[in-house]
């Protein structure tokens, strides 16, 4: 039994488990396990793409057999670690020669694919011996789903953006510019990620490493800014004191925006399959998988504090009233905090087992259409960017004039030195508080991303 990693380079192993011996025949002294690694996807070209789930074959398969015994129902599993064809997502499967009318077939039952962000090995726990492969998710549809959310997000975060530029109303108090941070961000990662298979396909590596750096660096930037938002609700809703912080939304663009290091600019980078994105999987577990982590159980924490400080402010107001109408401005609330705050990304570390393939497409679906979200929870649904439009947008009767007294409720941001925190949630009227600054006027949204880090 060897249960180590693989050495660099393996393209397959199968760890065998002790309890194998007792299938061995008895009375044979020869106790052979017999090992095939098939090279060559030839021998199953006529499988290679299983019609039931419309997966492909994405690595090379190995087998493993005792002689004159068939071995299943093991109580320990055989770990088989297989190195993928094509970076991608993949499920663990074996060959059944029952399947199919006998003529054999992919099966993953008594397979488990455990769970791994790389994108370039897996790892299966299989509990029988048999051939061994690993299946190519259904690349088409989910890329069709990305790059159309993606695209969709990209015209409505466009249309937040230009609302909330336009209208200097709109963006006086702190939500507002942390918003339009987070749009930018968002956009710039689906832009960017639009844009990678087209410029991939140039085919110079310097242009590749640049499109790879870039796509990193708006993912971090990103979740930033969703760890931000969340940073901002706990000072504007869970703590219970004024809080005086010099620079407000100066010190949130400095961490927002930051930095890359020159060594995220150098290494790690390269043109997969009409892709550029990072290689070393180490660079991606550390300045990604645990970043984002980090990210989300921090929104996780704010946002199960959040929900408790907004019950329990409904329940010390004695005029509140539980309603069918109030019980839905609840759960609007709480979906447009979902997305804001990016909770949808976790999604990502469930996609394995049997709902793999299921939570790959909610993941997809979701996350692609995240600016979308934001655009109807943050823009469509609120009422002062509704009459924003219908002032200024609108003619004839859908016409609104300029109401002063909607004009004297926003807090002025650069005339004051007190800036409107909170996000209005529809079910409950908050009392909010106010973080002071001395620079309230200052937003770093009105300069492009790079210019911060460039």
């Amino acid at each position: 039994t060897f249960l180590g990693q693989p050495c660099d380079g393996t393209v397959a192993s199968i760890s065998l488990p002790r309890a194998l011996q007792n299938f061995f025949p008895e009375g044979n002294k020869k106790k052979r396990v017999q090992f095939h690694f098939y090279g060559t996807q030839e021998l199953f070209k006529g499988h290679s793409q299983d019609p039931e789930t419309n997966w492909t074959l994405n690595s090379y398969v190995v087998s493993a057999s005792v002689n004159n015994s068939n071995v299943s129902n093991l109580g320990n599993p055989v770990v088989v670690t297989l190195t993928h064809l094509k970076p991608k997502e993949v499920g663990c499967v074996y060959w059944d020669f029952q399947k199919n009318n006998g003529s054999g077939g992919w099966d993953s039952n008594g397979c488990e694919t455990l769970p791994t962000i790389s994108a370039y090995q897996t790892t299966c726990h299989c509990y029988h011996l048999t051939h061994f492969g690993v299946l190519l998710a259904d690349q088409e549809t989910l890329m069709v789903i990305s790059y159309l959310g993606c695209g969709v997000s990209s015209i409505f975060l466009s249309i937040s953006l230009l609302t909330y530029m336009v209208f200097e109303k709109l963006r006086r108090d702190y939500p507002s510019k942390i918003l339009i941070n987070l749009s930018v961000a968002l956009l710039g990662l689906n832009l960017v990620f639009l844009m990678d298979s087209w410029l991939s396909s140039f085919g110079f590596y310097s242009l590749c490493i640049t499109t790879a750096a870039t796509l990193h660096y708006f993912l971090l930037a990103s979740f930033t800014w969703m760890g931000l938002e969340a940073v901002h609700m706990y000072f504007a809703l869970v703590k219970v004191f004024n809080v005086y912080i010099p620079s407000y939304i100066h010190k949130f663009c400095t961490l927002g925006w930051g930095k890359p290091r020159q060594s995220e600019l150098s290494k790690g980078k390269i043109l997969e399959e009409n892709h550029c994105w990072m290689q070393s999987n180490v660079f991606f577990y550390i300045t990604i998988v645990a970043f984002v982590l980090l990210v989300m159980v921090l929104n996780i924490v704010v946002f199960i504090m959040v929900l408790i400080q907004i019950r329990h402010m409904q329940t010390n107001n004695p005029a509140a009233t539980v309603s069918k109408r109030s019980v839905m401005h609840d759960l609007r609330a709480v979906a447009s905090l979902t997305f804001l705050l990016g909770l949808t990304w976790p999604i990502a570390f469930f996609t394995w087992g049997p709902a793999r393939v299921p939570m790959l497409h909610l993941f997809s679906v979701l996350n692609s259409l995240q600016g979308f979200f934001i655009f109807v929870f943050h823009c469509l649904m609120k009422e002062n960017v509704r009459k924003q439009w219908r002032i200024h947008l609108c003619c004839g009767r859908f016409r609104l004039n300029d109401y002063s007294d909607w004009s004297r409720s926003v807090t002025m941001g650069g005339k004051t030195k007190q800036n409107h925190l909170v996000h209005r949630f529809p079910s409950v009227n908050i009392s909010s508080k106010n973080i002071s600054d001395d620079s309230t006027s200052a937003s770093c949204s009105s300069a492009p991303p790079y210019h911060q880090w460039a």
